[in-house]
């Protein structure tokens, strides 16, 4: 396994975009300063009404595949 750790603030009128499916993925830039591209529906459960805001954790397979989103 691997992990990716990185903050997130996006605002509820910004992730709309991602939500609504007009933009299908979010890039974020880790803690090491690894540039990573995901789908924006694995951020979906973490979405409030002020947006997508938090520290999460990535986990992956040793092929980089996506294992788990987790709000930490």
């Amino acid at each position: 396994m691997k992990y990716f750790y990185f903050s997130i603030h996006i605002p509820y009128q910004e992730y709309l975009a991602h939500y609504s499916g007009s933009a299908s993925h979010i890039v974020v830039r880790t803690d090491n300063g690894l540039t990573l591209q995901l789908p924006a529906t694995h951020f979906r459960p973490y979405l409030t009404q002020f947006g997508l805001k938090g520290r999460f954790r990535l986990t992956t397979d040793e092929q980089h595949k996506f294992q788990r989103l987790e709000l930490i």
